[in-house]
């Protein structure tokens, strides 16, 4: 067993590591904040172009609330494991850590190689909704119309047989695709956007996911600094057996 003279030599050093540790902690608590609220923000501003994509698309920004809400209790189990100075629960903060960093470095690798395959997947069901697109309200043909009126854009220019699907041959544009608001398609066609809106679409979807990319990057890796300062402390409180007064 270790002198007292010789854990006292090694306060200092892990008061230390117990400061930077909470600090750390206490940011990483602000970043599963940050995810909360991109999730929450995706989920509000990217809906309409989620629904475009298919079923499984639309759960990503429930993927990022969950992972923030994971962090937000992790950061609190983080604090109170060093605020008690106890190896075991900083070795499994540690681990938690890992754990989580090794799952969003898997799903960032995945969108990374698999990201023509998105774009693609999305030109593909963006042209079947516009050719199955009808006034009955479905929650799809209705993110058209949102889409639509936002970018100013008109969806079916984007494809050329548009004239042989029935909505179109019957009723021709939708009024979503009118530059004004009181505008009737089928008499005032000088009036309808002739721009197509995919182009448009992409730009801002890969902007935006751009965003909450670089945002769960940054916070996978600084997940790395907390590791290493969980296991430091956990380390350092075992091999010199150190105890609370």
């Amino acid at each position: 067993m270790a002198s007292p003279s010789r854990r006292l030599q090694t306060k200092p050093v892990i008061t230390c590591f117990k400061s930077v540790l909470l600090i750390y902690t206490f940011i990483f608590w602000i970043t599963g904040v940050i995810l909360l609220a991109v999730g929450i923000w995706g989920k509000v501003s990217l809906e309409n172009y989620f629904s475009l994509l298919n079923e499984k698309a639309t759960n990503v920004p429930f993927v990022l609330i969950g992972t923030g809400s994971v962090i937000i209790l992790l950061g609190t189990f983080g604090c109170f494991a060093t605020c008690r100075a106890s190896a075991w629960m900083l070795k499994l903060y540690a681990m938690f850590l890992t754990l989580i960093f090794l799952v969003e470095l898997v799903a960032a690798i995945v969108g990374f190689v698999f990201r023509h395959e998105i774009k693609n997947s999305f030109k593909n069901n963006y042209e079947k909704i516009l050719k199955q697109y009808n006034s009955t309200g479905d929650y799809r043909s209705d993110a058209v119309d949102k889409i639509q009126n936002k970018l100013h854009c008109c969806g079916v220019t984007d494809f050329r047989d548009w004239k042989d699907t029935n909505y179109y041959s019957e009723k021709g544009f939708p009024k979503s695709c009118c530059k004004l608001e009181n505008c009737s398609p089928q008499r005032d066609a000088d009036k309808v956007n002739n721009e197509g809106c995919f182009i448009k679409v992409m730009t801002i979807v890969e902007s935006e996911m751009g965003v909450v990319a670089g945002i769960s990057f940054g916070v996978a890796c600084f997940q790395l600094i907390g590791i290493f300062l969980a296991y430091c402390l956990s380390r350092a409180i075992t091999n010199n057996q150190y105890e609370i007064v």
